[in-house]
This record gives C-alpha cells, structure tokens and sequence, in this order.
C-alpha cells in the first residue's frame, strides 16, 4: 500500500471527529460502576445531558446501543400491539424508522412529501383531527434529516398537535441535531426525544439515549410490546443517577462527562452559533457552484435548510458516488453519500461536531479542486463566497 501524506478530512453527517481530550478520558481503567466516583461521573453527565436537551423534568435513559437502538426504545416502551403511529415522510431516516415498526407488528400511516421540503405542520394537525377516536398513539418526527440535509419545525408541529386536541405523544429523532441546533425537549412539548453519541456529542459510537416526559412515563407502566433490555421502567434513575440494563459502559461516560465539558466550555449558545455559521458558509460555497447548470442544494427552501449536514444536488448523469470515491482516494476527505432513493444522486457535506473554519475551509476547497479535476459542471468562487461570509461573520 502506497503511504498517502496528510490526516483523513471526516466530513460525513457521523461520525464525527473525536477530539483528543474525549479520546484521551477513555484511556484509563475500568471502575466498579457501584463506586462513589462513577456515581459521580454519572450525575455531572445527567446534569450536562438535561442542559443540552433543555429539559429538567425529562427523564433521562442511556444504553450501550446506537441511536437506532434509542429508536427501538421509544416504542416498544409506549405502544401494544395494533398501536398506529403517524410518520410524517422527511427522507431516509424517516423510511428507516417506518420500517423497524413495521417489524414490531405496529401499524403505521405516512404522510406523503418530497424529501426536499420540509414538514409541513398544517397536515399533521389535519390529519390529527380527522382521528377523533384517538387512534393514533404517536407522532414521529426526524427533527433533522440526515439524508436530505432538512430541519423540521417541532413548534410549529407541537402547535398544530395542540391545536387539533389530540392526546398523541410527540416522538423526536434528534440524533443529528442535538448539540448543533436548537432543540427545545420542555418548551416544545416533546414527549420521547431519541439521541445518539456520535454526532454532536463528539463521542464514538455506542451511546443511545433517550429523553422521557412524565407523560411518556405513564404511558410505559401500560405498554405491552415486549421489551427487556430497553425497559424504562428498570432504567429510571435512582438517586440522581441513571441505572444501565446490566453493566454499564463505563467508557462511554468517561467520554461523555469530557465532551460535555467541552460543550459547556465553550457555551451552548455558541455551539449553536458556530454551527449556523459553518453550516451557511458550506450553502454559500454550493451556490456558487450552481451556476452554470452545477451541483444545487438539495433543500429548496432556505429556511429549512440544515447547520449539520448539507446534501449536494449533483448534475443530471453525474454519479455523486463515484465523485467522492475518487475525492477520498486522492484526497482524504471523506463525504456522505446519498441515501435511499438519493443514491448516487447527491453527496452530502458534514459540518457538525468539532468542527472550526480550516477544516471545513479544506474539505470545500478539495471537493471546489475535485470539481474541476473530474470535469463537473459547476460556478466558480465557491471557496471565495465561503471565506467572504465567515470573515464577516
């Protein structure tokens, strides 16, 4: 194998680059996980986990799993079987989470949409009220969709719910959002939020969490789906302390408690911030590039558009997958590619986690540099409108 110089630029939408210090928590020993100071470790990290969720009345649940675990979680801790869930369509995220409660022996109605526009509230109050028997036991929503690049308004969504006077619980993936852009769990009126540990938490793989209203509580004590491992009801904290099914990872909070040091550090406010901007620079670049009949933004709507992830159009008979095979090949910076029904039709950009300008800087100049070595319709500038906003911002 012939050496290739230089660090791999990660820019999927997860995981995320690691920083060093969460790496560097993780290398010590194990503890006993009954011991005062993993008690202690465990309480900083639920104090921290309620701060960037916003909430201090939720529950918080973590497990050794992904975030598609914290997914499995949320419903077979509130539904029975013949339960019906309403799934507004955002993209593949939301087909994925269709799909695992189909298998589950739930039944489940989707709202149609193209996946370059966002939730449109209006008909999930609509379709609320049409349900006046209540049937409905959930409505489920990726806040942001990972596979399109698209934010969906949860308060304009919970408002509609409110609205219509339906007693369903609001579901929430927030696996690529949380700790990137805003979410609200108690001033938005969510009643399960579904997290993971690898995106802007800055973790590995392998944490998935879950937030859990007082009424999502209740509505677990009479569940029926079987469910053991992710049992809520075994795992509610005892003493200000999360309980674990069996052992817990205790690695995994070695590197939480750093991480959201590292959050708290630099504010969560500005997290945020650095995010949008990030996220705006990355848009500023891709428009440029869409002149002369270029890549395009996939999300139509600016205002919809994401501050984590950003998935690129690419010109008709171009294959986004071959496009950043060769950009990680000769370059080493690596891009997510397109999911789903996107395959091969776009690339999507990642600017969530640790992440500062030069890095994201140097991934928009390799695929400007690729744009032009692979001969692919673009604008000129890209890297220039990119640099003139963050200097200005």
């Amino acid at each position: 194998m012939t050496y290739r110089p230089g660090r791999e630029f990660l820019n999927i939408p997860g995981p995320t680059n690691i920083p060093d210090r969460v790496l560097g928590a993780m290398h010590r020993p194990a503890l006993d996980f009954l011991s005062p100071e993993f008690i202690a470790i465990n309480q900083e990290c639920l104090a921290g986990l309620r701060a960037v969720l916003k909430t201090e009345s939720a529950e918080i649940i973590a497990y050794a799993a992904t975030g598609h675990g914290s997914w499995e979680a949320a419903i077979t801790n509130t539904c029975s079987p013949g339960d019906l869930l309403l799934l507004p369509e955002t993209g593949n995220f939301s087909e994925s989470w269709r799909r695992m409660i189909d298998a589950t022996g739930l039944r489940t109605e989707n709202i149609a949409s193209e996946w370059n526009v966002a939730i449109k509230p209006d008909a999930v109050g609509a379709r609320l009220k049409a349900d006046t028997g209540h049937e409905i036991k959930a409505v489920c929503v990726v806040h942001n969709e990972t596979s399109t690049g698209i934010i969906n308004d949860l308060a304009a969504i919970r408002a509609a719910m409110d609205e219509a006077g339906h007693p369903a619980l609001l579901m929430v993936d927030t696996i690529s959002s949380l700790a990137s852009m805003d979410f609200r769990f108690d001033e938005w009126g969510v009643d399960v939020a579904v997290a993971g540990s690898q995106k802007g938490l800055m973790l590995p793989v392998g944490l998935g969490i879950n937030a859990v209203s007082a009424k999502a509580m209740k509505v677990a004590q009479d569940a029926t789906l079987p469910r053991r491992y992710f049992d809520w009801r075994e795992l509610t904290a005892v003493e200000d302390r999360m309980r674990f099914a069996g052992t817990a990872p205790l690695h995994m909070f070695y590197a939480l408690q750093e991480g959201l040091a590292m959050l708290a550090e630099e504010g969560l406010e500005n997290v945020l911030a650095r995010h949008s901007r990030l996220g705006e620079a990355t848009r500023r670049a891709v428009e440029a590039w869409s002149s002369s009949n270029g890549v395009s933004l996939f999300a139509v709507n600016p205002p919809e558009r994401s501050d984590s992830v950003t998935a690129v159009l690419m010109p008709e008979g171009i294959d986004a997958e071959a496009f950043r095979a060769r950009v990680l090949a000769e370059s080493k910076v690596a891009l997510g590619g397109g999911l789903g029904k996107l395959n091969g039709r776009v690339l999507r950009i990642g600017h969530l986690g640790d992440l500062n300008e030069p890095m994201l800087l140097g991934a928009l100049a390799t695929i400007e540099l690729h744009l032009q070595r692979q001969g692919i319709p673009h604008g000129k500038g890209g890297v220039a409108a990119a640099v003139s906003y963050l200097a200005e911002n």
